[in-house]
């Protein structure tokens, strides 16, 4: 059994390596959880947009305004923002533009510090390759100095190889944390773009709307009159007269 005393006799064999390992430990946990967290809390909120988007045929605006007082900060509020703000006058492609733009300024936020885990999940190895060579070092050095108990030789060696140990336990970890967590960032962001696909398509009827208006209300172009070399009318003149 490793107790305290057993630990600080390992981590001073490894040159102080354990200790750093303990602290990489520890900001990997607090990565590990807090991700965890953030990133489920993200998800139930794009699925409640989702929800709420699909159970409306067009956007409402009055709609909108009322969900966002109980959701400001989330990712997918910050999508829907945009199309609150969206001026009708612009066209449709513009907006969703704006969109997907919106979007791609929620993606740092979401796998926001998945960066410093797999730093983690590449250094400790590292780490306990290191503090095995260190406290490999110092055990064989003992063997220099004549009547060296062969007993503490190999209790040293040991503890040497706890350094590579406790590494791999911490890249272990960190690799299957890592790896869920990605999957999570990747359904969010998925969530994401699904929501923009939605507020554009559920955008359209009102440019149709307006596009049907504008021409309507566009007036007819009357049609030239062309004459032939000898002046006299051609086209829809002509026919006019031959009628």
């Amino acid at each position: 059994m490793l107790t305290l005393q057993a630990f600080s006799d390992a981590a001073s064999k490894s040159g102080g390596i354990l200790y750093i390992m303990a602290a990489l430990l520890l900001l990997a946990l607090i990565v590990i959880i807090e991700r965890f967290w953030a990133l489920g809390r993200m998800q139930a909120q794009c699925q409640q947009w989702v929800r709420e988007l699909k159970s409306h045929a067009h956007v409402d605006i009055g709609l909108l305004r009322e969900r966002l007082k109980g959701d400001v900060q989330s990712p997918a509020a910050q999508v829907v923002t945009v199309a609150l703000h969206h001026d009708l006058a612009d066209p449709l492609d513009h907006f969703s533009d704006r969109l997907e733009e919106a979007v791609m300024d929620q993606a740092p936020r979401v796998d926001r510090g998945l960066w410093m885990l797999d730093t983690i999940v590449t250094l400790a190895p590292l780490l306990g390759l290191l503090g095995t060579i260190v406290g490999m070092f110092n055990t064989f050095q003992a063997l220099s100095h004549p009547g060296a108990a062969t007993q503490a030789v190999t209790g040293g060696v040991g503890e040497a190889l706890l350094a590579t140990a406790a590494g791999l336990f911490i890249a272990v970890l960190g690799l299957v944390a890592f790896n869920a967590l990605q999957q999570r960032v990747r359904l969010v962001m998925h969530q994401l773009e699904r929501i923009k696909l939605m507020l554009a398509n559920r955008m359209y009827p009102h440019y149709r709307g307006g596009e049907a208006e504008t021409r309507r209300a566009a007036p007819a172009v009357a049609l030239p009159t062309v004459l032939s070399a000898g002046g006299a009318p051609t086209g829809p003149v002509l026919q006019a007269r031959l009628a």
